[in-house]
C-alpha cells in the first residue's frame, strides 16, 4: 500500500530518508530535514512525499516528488526526487509501486511528463528504472554555485 507522508510519520521519514543519503555517501544538515519536513505539508510548495507500508503497516519505502514549470509544455513537469526501499524489503515491488503512485498522482495534476535520475553505478535502481521507464539519452551536468 502507498500513502502520502503523514505528520506522525517524522520519525520513520527520518530514517528512510537518512538510509537513501547514506546509500549515495551524502551528508545533510539537520535544518535541511526540516525545511523538507516543513515544505512537505506546506499547500504554498509543490512538494510531496508518499511512504510504501509492508503487510503490517509499517513504512518500508520513501518517494518524494515536485512539480515546476517548464518551457517545453503549458502543463508542469513531475519530477521524481528521491526514491529508497529498505534494503530488507528489496525486490517486493515498493519501488514500483512507488514510481507508479507518482506517475498516477502526476497524471491527475494534470503534468505530462514525470523524470528522474539515478546514479549510473545503481545496478539495482536502473533494473527497476530500465523496465518502468524508457532512458532520455541526456547526461546530467552540474555546476557548484556556493
Amino acid at each position: 500500500m502507498i500513502r502520502q507522508i503523514e505528520p506522525n510519520d517524522r520519525e520513520r521519514w527520518t530514517e528512510l530518508w537518512r538510509g537513501y543519503l547514506t546509500f549515495y555517501e551524502t551528508v545533510l544538515p539537520e535544518d535541511v530535514y526540516a525545511a523538507t519536513w516543513a515544505r512537505l505539508f506546506d499547500p504554498a510548495e509543490p512538494v510531496y512525499g508518499a511512504l510504501s507500508l509492508d503487510g503490517s503497516g509499517t513504512p518500508v519505502g520513501l518517494v518524494h516528488y515536485l512539480y515546476h514549470r517548464t518551457t517545453w509544455s503549458s502543463a508542469d513537469s513531475c519530477y521524481l526526487q528521491d526514491l529508497y526501499v529498505d534494503p530488507a524489503t528489496r525486490g517486493g515491488g515498493h519501488g514500483r509501486a512507488l514510481i507508479e503512485y507518482v506517475a498516477d498522482q502526476a497524471r491527475g495534476a494534470g503534468s505530462t511528463r514525470l523524470y528522474w535520475n539515478t546514479h549510473e553505478t545503481n545496478v539495482t535502481a536502473r533494473r527497476l528504472c530500465d523496465a518502468v521507464a524508457v532512458r532520455s539519452g541526456f547526461i546530467q551536468y552540474r555546476k557548484p554555485l556556493s
